[in-house]
């Protein structure tokens, strides 16, 4: 399937859901971060954000601050942040994602390790970055 049908495929199921569900649901936050995904992959980042923002508003809101899907939009918006280089705005968002993974999926649960691991591999690339930085000036 290629890019553009997928988006026209998330762009329909975002409108459909809203029109069938009401913009406050659960799925219409699912919507838009699949959509927000697939504009992430593609380095579509200032579509992107506005969308994860609303999903991760809108899934606080109707479930809750500690709701493991509250990690997930957290962990995505976290992973774009990642993905353009913004750094001091993303491990906040990762270390509360894991927060609540690890509260209200335990230490071991698959979503909680992956979490885990997003964080550590932003910290292993700024503990990088912050080498090569000291070693250019030496």
């Amino acid at each position: 399937m290629t890019l553009g049908v997928r988006k026209v495929g998330f762009i329909q199921a975002l409108a459909l859901r809203r029109q069938l569900l009401g913009e406050e649901h659960p799925d219409v936050a699912f919507s838009l971060n699949n959509l927000a995904g697939l504009y992430d992959s593609q380095g579509r980042y200032s579509e992107a954000e506005p969308l994860l923002i609303q999903a991760l508003a809108l899934t606080r809101k109707l479930l809750g601050e500690e709701h493991p899907d509250v990690a997930t939009s957290l962990n995505n918006l976290a992973g774009l942040y990642n993905s353009q280089g913004r750094y001091s705005e993303a491990e906040p968002l990762y270390i509360q994602a894991l927060d609540i993974c690890e509260r209200q999926l335990g230490v071991n649960h698959p979503h909680t390790v992956t979490v885990r691991q997003n964080l550590a591999y932003l910290r292993v690339g700024e503990a990088r970055r912050r080498h090569r930085l000291s070693s250019n000036q030496e």
